[in-house]
């Protein structure tokens, strides 16, 4: 990475930031969104660990060629303390709990739970990285967290999502590793190029995952079919690798709170996937509380 691109990342100007670094975050949370609904088709056929190692194991094969682009010159001494939580919270924990989770809920539902990141981003940005915290984001974190209660609370347990409560409570501490994380990979992209953390987090998320691939051997025969392959091609290609590198690169030019503000993008491509790939529905007491939890987003946004 471009040492003068990202000297002083708390400092950006929100203003300065070009058409390139929001491109690919938009690009990123799409792809994002896209995925709970397929993680949810994919978690029909195979055991969640099992989707996770063959999603790593796909990105680390994307990888494979382009292995001389990776940079670790830039190491210093103690960065170790810094880069295992990294890539520990995400994918690691993000997601073992994420894919615990849409086992239990609806892809709409954990996708609206995803808009509580820029918020959560907002409160570790001021105290990892001294970035302004207004009264009114916590009142809007506040918020945040009541429509997702009432979210959870008043779902519905049904065949294809049996805990909702207990699903949705794992989505949210899903979010919160995804939040820590972000905040890690702002100050980490001070001297590492987006690229290279990215595939740190392969590696170790194939690493992590690995016991998932025992579970294969349980699997009948002709489980996978064309849609199946299609899906983890574009879950590990397009999501576990494009998804990140983008956010990974945008990141690092913008400010931390700027860049998540983009996430509120996640819980319209997921309801909208969920309703027309999986036929998925919410009551008017759950539409409410999405739409609490979308306004409190808005309300941190000034413009």
């Amino acid at each position: 990475m471009e040492s003068e691109s990202a000297a002083a990342p708390d400092v950006i100007d929100t203003l300065s930031i070009g058409l390139a670094p929001r491109l690919a975050v938009l690009g990123a949370v799409l792809l994002w969104g896209a995925s709970f609904s397929a993680m949810r088709a994919a978690l029909a056929d195979l055991h969640p660990w099992s989707v996770m190692w063959l999603r790593m194991v796909v990105a680390l094969a994307c990888i494979l060629p382009m292995y001389r682009s990776i940079d670790l010159s830039m190491y210093r001494r103690g960065d170790w303390k810094l880069l295992i939580p990294a890539v520990i919270l995400q994918p690691c924990l993000y997601f073992w709990f994420e894919s615990a989770a849409l086992g239990l809920t609806t892809s709409a539902q954990a996708g609206i739970i995803s808009a509580s990141v820029p918020l959560l981003v907002a409160v570790g940005a001021w105290v990892a990285l001294r970035e302004e915290l207004t009264a009114r984001t916590v009142w809007a974190l506040l918020l945040s967290l009541a429509g997702v209660a009432v979210l959870s609370f008043s779902g519905q347990a049904t065949e294809t999502a049996p805990s909702p409560l207990l699903g949705n409570a794992l989505e949210l501490g899903a979010m919160v590793c995804a939040a820590a994380n972000m905040i890690l990979i702002r100050f980490l992209g001070r001297r590492y190029g987006a690229w290279t953390l990215t595939v740190m987090q392969v590696v170790t998320g194939c690493l992590f995952f690995s016991p998932g691939a025992l579970r294969l051997l349980d699997v009948p025969t002709g489980t996978f079919d064309t849609q199946l392959v299609l899906i983890l091609l574009f879950l590990g290609a397009g999501v576990t690798l494009g998804a990140f590198s983008l956010y990974n690169w945008a990141i690092t030019r913008m400010p931390a709170g700027t860049a998540s503000a983009h996430i509120n993008l996640i819980p319209v491509v997921a309801v909208t996937c969920g309703f027309l790939f999986l036929g998925e529905t919410m009551s008017m007491v759950q539409l409410a509380a999405a739409g609490v939890v979308l306004v409190s987003v808005l309300m941190t946004q000034k413009r």
